[in-house]
């Protein structure tokens, strides 16, 4: 078995608010192993989302660590958060976030030009 995809250790996040602290996530642990496929479920308000942002680079836990390739996300300058998830991360959100002003293939070209492939072959990756 090689080196773990994603590493999660004892992951908590709290959002305060005024007067309200709210622990969204308390001490989550788990590994993920290439090819892999998890479901994540549990009733609305659990963590769900959380979590995802979290592994997913998008937000930084109050504590813990997250580990995507051998790379501690915690010490990652915001500029290489931004090239990995271009690069390494993809999600499908529950409302698209298409750009509206563009085609379908050309929404799923886009990250492909910005990451400097020719536009021929994103125009390909699309496609297919």
């Amino acid at each position: 078995m090689g080196m773990a995809l994603l590493v999660a250790t004892d992951l908590t996040k709290t959002y305060t608010g005024g007067t309200a602290t709210v622990s969204a996530l308390a001490g989550v642990s788990f590994g993920l192993e290439r090819a892999d496929f998890v479901a994540l479920m549990g009733p609305s308000g659990c963590g769900k989302s959380t979590l995802l942002h979290l592994c997913g680079a998008m937000d930084r836990p109050t504590s813990g660590t997250v580990v995507l390739e051998g790379r501690n996300l915690a010490e990652l300058p915001d500029d290489e958060l931004t090239r990995l998830r271009r690069d390494r991360i993809g999600f499908v959100f529950q409302f698209f976030n298409l750009l509206p002003t563009l085609t379908l293939g050309d929404n799923i070209a886009l990250p492909c030009l910005l990451g400097g492939m020719p536009a021929r072959e994103a125009a390909g990756r699309a496609a297919r």
